[in-house]
């Protein structure tokens, strides 16, 4: 096996053309002022496209996003079936002395019951460290339980530079660190294999649990067109901090703010920021959803090769008023091994839009592809001595 590249050529002339009196290239617009905003970042979910990046790799301290983890490990239990929105987990005697009363909370007692449905809620509504700990141990059988799981989440998504110490942020000494970068990886994943639970918990303007309703402090839902979230996080430690997300017309915009140190800071930085990467930038759809992009090499399979898809429109952004050089080229590990499953992610796009920061986006076998029987791998013999 080894590593393919194929450079899509007729595609990138097709799109690098220039019309008469246009740029070639990105003149990217200007950020909006971000002052006291260490570290920004604001990326395209469906195409994975950046369109800025300060100090994305940097690690700091995320305060409460860190329940993010959380909300995604559940949502991934409850897909699997491992938990029920109607499963009920108690506020222990021992959870209670670790977790009862501190920082934001549900206000659970000592003794109360809650479904994963009210707990879930609850950590992505009002933000409640006391839920984290009550689904963690009622999940796993501990907290220490839960936060191994958590972080073997990240790695399997990939997440290098996070480590989580706690379900919910806590002060823990700086064992709890993320990255922009790595909280895009994550946000993505939440949004995108989970659909119909983001939408369920994500971006409520309020909860109500134990008859004491509190509202969800996120800085842009009821701002902002399209926003829903995701969550904010604070210590004194960590500053503010922010990961944030809006859709208008299809697109979704994902955002981190970092290290702030007042909420109107946090605020002011996340409206303008979300707003400049929906009205500074142009769009252009490359191939829509389903569309064949190139075609894999398969060995040993039904078919000699399979055609590789997008599983969602293949949209990037550029500066207003532009028309940017794009260069497009296909990475995968090849002939891939037959059988090849329908939806399989076996590839690689890799997209260069002059000016920016180059990334890649999943392709998908099209249809499946069964191991070949007796005639048909006669038949790929003797094409291959003719190829």
């Amino acid at each position: 096996m080894k590593h393919v590249t194929r450079s899509l050529l007729a595609a990138c002339l097709a799109l690098s053309a220039v019309p008469a009196g246009a740029q070639s290239e990105v003149a990217v617009p200007a950020v909006p002022s971000a002052q006291d905003v260490p570290i920004a970042f604001l990326a395209d979910l469906g195409s994975g496209q950046i369109l800025h990046a300060r100090e994305a790799d940097r690690r700091f301290v995320p305060a409460s996003v860190t329940k993010v983890m959380t909300t995604f490990l559940a949502f991934e239990m409850l897909d699997e079936g491992r938990l029920k929105p109607d499963q009920v987990f108690a506020m222990d005697r021992q959870t209670f002395r670790d977790w009862g009363r501190k920082g934001s909370s549900m206000f659970l007692n000592e003794g109360d019951q809650a479904t994963v449905d009210q707990l879930l809620h609850g950590i992505t509504t009002v933000s409640a460290n006391d839920g984290c700990a009550v689904m963690a141990v009622g999940a796993t059988g501990s907290v220490e339980k839960w936060v191994a799981l958590m972080n073997a989440k990240a790695r399997e998504l990939g997440m290098t530079n996070s480590h989580f110490g706690t379900p919910n942020g806590w002060m823990d000494e700086g064992r709890t660190f993320v990255t922009a970068r790595d909280l895009f990886i994550l946000s993505r994943a939440l949004i995108t294999r989970h659909p119909e639970l983001y939408r369920r918990y994500i971006g409520k303007p309020s909860y109500s649990f134990n008859g004491i309703v509190q509202s969800n402090h996120d800085p842009m839902i009821g701002h902002v067109l399209g926003a829903d979230g995701i969550k904010t996080g604070f210590t004194r430690q960590a500053g503010y901090n922010y990961l944030g997300s809006a859709e208008r017309d299809g697109r979704r915009l994902l955002m981190v703010i970092a290290g702030t140190d007042r909420p109107a800071i946090r605020t002011k930085a996340a409206r303008a920021f979300i707003e400049w990467g929906f009205t500074h930038f142009a769009t252009r759809t490359l191939f829509a959803a389903g569309k064949p992009v190139a075609r894999a090499a398969i060995q040993g399979g039904a078919a000699r090769s399979v055609p590789l898809v997008a599983s969602r429109p293949l949209v990037v952004s550029f500066a207003h008023g532009t028309q940017p050089k794009i260069s497009l080229m296909v990475h995968y590990t090849g002939p891939l091994k037959a059988p090849v499953q329908a939806g399989a992610e076996v590839a690689e796009l890799e997209i260069r839009i002059a000016g920016q920061e180059p990334f890649r986006t999943p392709l998908v076998a099209a249809q499946n592809v069964s191991e070949a029987n007796w005639w048909q791998r006669l038949r790929n013999g003797l094409a291959g001595l003719f190829a």
